[in-house]
């Protein structure tokens, strides 16, 4: 019988803890008194009736109505007290939450998870800003599109690429009169099309970065949202894949995995990397830039070099004195 005494003893003492934690607890919501308590309504009272004893409270309590410092930080404490009753109860939703808290205190975690929910969630429907933003996303791609047959244009105009392509589609046929097929056509048509064969080659072998990147379906938002735990599974699957491999086997670094480590020790992102010349990229490769104390000597070498750079310009030195 002794650990039945024991498990007694264990529940007297587990149900006087709740009920002093229970008689200790204060209202989460307003603090030492029951929100309804603080307007002076109860819970049968309507929308109308706590808006009507907010706004006599609020004018009677409001810190502006004091004039010694003690007064008014008394002030504003029940003020801030008030419209915080008054936030709580005057939408049904939060009203509704609030009186679940009143029947149900047992549930402490419950009902401080949807308090706190509500204080620090997100305040619109998120279905909302979709339907808000969708049209914007769509404007965004439309300019993207824009910006990419704008460098595609600019590319077709210079010498070099336009020959290149030209040679291209010569070879590969493309660019062959058919004098049947033409000869319904105008002159700016046959150049039309020859332009769209020129521009459809540069397009197909340059590999544009940046701003006038060829827009991508992923870019979108919503689709972004919808991809969401795919695109989560894989940086998860590759950072485990890369914890496996590099820090507990101690594999060595293959070439994409040395220009990975290198981006990141630049703190630039790919699109930044990508940019780089080849020869730049070669140079750190051979320096072994993934290695962190080389990084950091070549780094302080380069920041060295750019100090003596901006010392000896003009420009710069004329920012230092209008900056002074």
């Amino acid at each position: 019988m002794g650990w039945v005494s024991c498990l007694v003893l264990v529940v007297v003492v587990v149900t006087a803890t709740m009920a002093q934690e229970q008689e200790d607890m204060v209202d989460i919501y307003c603090g030492d008194m029951n929100c309804y308590e603080v307007l002076g309504v109860n819970r049968d009272s309507s929308k109308k009736e706590i808006s009507k004893a907010y706004r006599k409270l609020a004018g009677k309590w409001h810190p502006d109505m004091f004039r010694t410092e003690e007064e008014k930080e008394l002030g504003e404490k029940k003020f801030m007290q008030i419209a915080t009753a008054y936030e709580t109860l005057r939408e049904d939703e939060s009203r509704t939450e609030y009186d679940y808290m009143l029947e149900h205190p047992e549930e402490m975690w419950r009902n401080y998870y949807r308090y706190y929910r509500r204080r620090v969630g997100p305040k619109v429907d998120v279905r909302l800003v979709l339907a808000v933003t969708s049209p914007d996303q769509r404007r965004a791609v439309l300019f993207a599109w824009n910006y990419y047959n704008e460098a595609i244009k600019c590319l077709a105009a210079i010498p070099k690429y336009r020959i290149q392509a030209t040679e291209i589609a010569k070879s590969d046929g493309l660019l062959k009169k058919d004098k049947k097929a033409d000869r319904w056509k105008s002159k700016e048509e046959v150049r039309e099309e020859e332009e769209n064969v020129i521009r459809g080659i540069i397009a197909d072998k340059m590999d544009i970065k940046g701003g006038y990147a060829k827009p991508h379906w992923t870019d979108v938002l919503w689709i972004q949202m919808i991809i969401f735990p795919l695109t989560t599974y894989r940086w998860t699957a590759f950072y485990l894949s890369w914890l496996w491999r590099f820090g507990i086997r101690r594999e060595e670094y293959g070439r994409e995995e040395q220009l990975y480590v290198i981006r990141k020790n630049l703190g630039v992102s790919q699109g930044q990397f990508d940019q780089m010349e080849e020869e730049e990229v070669e140079d750190m490769l051979e320096l072994e830039l993934w290695e962190k104390d080389k990084f950091k000597v070549w780094k302080a070498e380069k920041d060295a070099e750019m100090r003596i750079k901006m010392a000896s310009s003009g420009r710069y030195k004329q920012y230092r004195r209008y900056m002074k």
